[in-house]
């Protein structure tokens, strides 16, 4: 079986942080590569990046990839950052953009994952492995495909280890992505980032707010099963299976799974993919 590895948010209150210990430990017994957590902007939720990510390390002996965003951060509370995460023994950082949060007016001390990565390998050397974000569909805010390809070569070019995607439903983008990165010259693993579907309604949610297509398909048979939510999460489930089937049949390096601190999902496509 080729690698997996999941994502996780920093929960905010005792509740969610049980939800969290509850998730990583059914899923650690997967044999995860490492988990991911993602990046609080603009200080509100900075130390809360931190205090999960050792969580995840020192209680569940998980191996732990912080987020890292350009988002709200200088130069030097950067540095600090990787400098702690160094001095805790991780190994591993996701180094992204970020989107800037509503009511924030700086981006802080840089405007693109490429300046994050070469200031990452400027500071730390090749102390850490680097992931970066990939776009199958095309970053919604990119001018064009082409210039979205670019960017993506500028972030691998700048040091970066490998990606992960965006989630999507279409393995053909998948695919297409790969083959013209690879084309530009990009060698390094692209991983795809997958969804699981457990809430069609929050999945259009997520969807519609990060450019992610929801094909028509899928959309009718989700509606079909109304507010049977049983119903949905076996289809979901089945949906997503055979996604990751065909993307791992096709040469992908693994998965990446975005898990919202859930497991229950994430375990019935995998119990798929085994069975």
């Amino acid at each position: 079986m080729p690698s997996i590895s999941f994502e996780f948010f920093p929960p905010k209150t005792e509740e969610q942080r049980l939800q969290l210990d509850q998730a990583a430990g059914l899923l650690k017994s997967l044999g995860p590569e490492y988990v991911s957590v993602t990046f609080g902007a603009g200080g509100s939720t900075l130390s809360y990046t931190g205090e999960t990510v050792a969580r995840l390390h020192s209680e569940h002996g998980l191996d732990v990839a912080p987020h890292l965003s350009c988002v709200g951060g200088t130069r030097a509370e950067l540095a600090e950052l990787l400098d702690s995460y160094r001095a805790a023994g991780y190994r591993r950082i996701v180094a992204l953009r970020g989107d800037l949060p509503s009511g924030m007016a700086t981006p802080g001390d840089f405007r693109y994952a490429a300046e994050l990565v070469r200031f990452i390998r400027e500071h730390s050397g090749d102390h850490f492995h680097i992931e970066v974000a990939a776009y199958p569909e095309i970053h919604p805010q990119a001018d064009d495909a082409l210039a979205d390809l670019r960017h993506f070569k500028a972030k691998v070019d700048a040091g970066a280890n490998g990606a992960i995607t965006q989630y999507f439903f279409n393995a053909d983008a998948y695919f297409r992505f790969v083959e013209d990165v690879r084309r530009m010259g990009v060698a390094v693993p692209i991983v795809p980032g997958i969804m699981p579907i457990s809430n069609y309604f929050q999945l259009k949610r997520f969807s519609d707010a990060c450019g992610a297509e929801i094909p028509r398909w899928i959309s009718k048979r989700m509606q079909a099963h109304g507010d049977d939510a049983a119903s949905i999460r076996e289809l979901g489930a089945d949906v997503v299976a055979q996604l990751c089937r065909r993307l791992l049949d096709g040469g992908a390096p693994g998965l990446h799974f975005y898990t919202l601190n859930r497991a229950r999902a994430t375990r019935a496509i995998l119990d798929r993919l085994h069975g």
